[in-house]
């Protein structure tokens, strides 16, 4: 890497780090979205109203110096001029037909279209163009209009449902799912920043110039080894035995993704740590991607493989504690003291020693993180409900 891409690669990671210190539990879903925009792809964001999904992309876009950002909020009635730029009436008084692309989508180099699904029919072909080649077609049939559009960032509380969004959910490359807070701690946090005065946070801010150079020539020119390519056909052949199969196209453009994970970390070729981008990938619906997360684990990173079996742990003892529910507080607390509590505990404490050593060891612990705050969101439940102890306050190893 040449001395301006490392200061590229270096102000985007430092930019990942404080929308990572703003937003919660969001630190992957941050470092996916900064990848994604460095391969120049499009990127899905899926999850409930009220998980910070537009502001994480404005507070992104708003970071790159000098980029035109347009969003829009799509509803079944969306016509395309309102995406794509309105009809200029001046103009039409004097008879001619022209469309204002101004402050709309033709013009940006980042878009953040929310509700992507509700795309209407009468705007489907346009953004279908407008995300795959990156031209619009004018209303009145003149020529194809390039768009200066990096990637899009799209979001919706739910997956398509008709022929048409299912054409448009193929085309975004990257599906983050992103949940309520889980972490007791961190949810109390949310709630103390609500009432302080927020200090101003830094602000690493990266130059559009120098984010296109990385997009058109950084990431392209990221080595790919030759054992990379043997995980990534390892990888296709396990999801193919699990029925899980994903479109070339899909597998060639997440070749882009790892590039642009090794840029982003200023790496000059792929390693296997950037291989577990494809979590966010290979999957169709989200009752398959526990099962691409395994397989994306097992080749990358055995810590976050054991971290996900302690997942399962965690989940049966929470199934356990809705069936004992209503049930008398002895019977409860029997069940907590004799099992619960000891395997809780234990799971608590490996996970703290898987994550120190996946940190020592440079590997992501985004997928350790995540069985942690379930871990913790499990224990709270248990404190609360069968031993009637605030759990809030009990946030020491138990």
């Amino acid at each position: 890497m040449g001395m301006g891409a490392e200061d590229t690669a270096k102000r985007l990671r430092m930019i990942g780090d404080e929308l990572a210190d703003r937003f919660y539990e969001r630190a992957d879903v941050v470092r996916t979205l900064v990848v994604t925009l460095l391969a120049g792809q499009h990127s899905l964001v899926l999850g409930p109203p009220g998980t910070a999904k537009s502001e994480m992309a404005r507070e992104l876009s708003g970071r790159v110096e000098g980029a035109a950002y347009w969003e829009i909020l799509l509803s079944k009635f969306t016509a395309p001029t309102r995406i794509f730029g309105p009809i200029d009436v001046a103009a039409l008084a004097r008879g001619e037909y022209r469309q204002v692309y101004d402050g709309r989508a033709t013009t940006a180099h980042i878009a953040f279209i929310d509700e992507i699904f509700k795309c209407s029919t009468a705007a489907l072909n346009e953004t279908l163009g407008y995300l795959n080649e990156r031209i619009y077609h004018p209303e009145n049939g003149g020529a194809p209009i390039p768009c200066p559009l990096i990637g899009a960032i799209t979001a919706s509380n739910e997956l398509p449902d008709g022929e048409d969004s299912a054409a448009i959910y193929d085309r975004l490359l990257v599906r983050i799912e992103v949940g309520y807070l889980e972490d007791p701690s961190n949810f109390a946090a949310l709630v103390r920043s609500a009432v302080r005065r927020p200090e101003t946070p830094a602000r690493t801010t990266v130059e559009l110039a120098a984010l296109r150079q990385a997009v058109t020539e950084g990431v392209p020119s990221v080595d790919v080894p030759e054992r990379i390519v043997d995980a990534v056909c390892t990888l296709r052949a396990a999801l193919r035995r699990r029925e899980l199969v994903a479109s070339d196209r899909r597998w060639r453009q997440a070749v882009g993704l790892l590039q642009a994970s090794a840029y982003l970390d200023g790496r000059p070729e792929v390693a296997e740590a950037d291989l577990s981008v494809l979590t966010h990938v290979l999957w169709h619906s989200p009752a398959e991607r526990p099962a691409v997360e395994r397989e994306v684990l097992q080749l990358v990173n055995p810590d976050a493989k054991e971290a996900l079996d302690l997942a399962d742990v965690v989940e049966e003892l929470e199934t356990q504690l809705d069936a004992l529910a209503g049930q008398s507080r002895e019977a409860l607390s029997d069940w907590v003291i004799r099992k619960a509590h000891g395997q809780l505990a234990q799971a608590g404490k490996r996970l703290e020693i898987l994550r120190r050593e996946a940190a020592r060891a440079g590997r992501s612990t985004a997928a350790i993180d995540r069985v942690t705050a379930r871990q913790r969101a499990v224990r709270a439940r248990v404190l609360t409900e069968a031993l009637g102890v605030d759990a809030s306050v009990a946030q020491g190893p138990l």
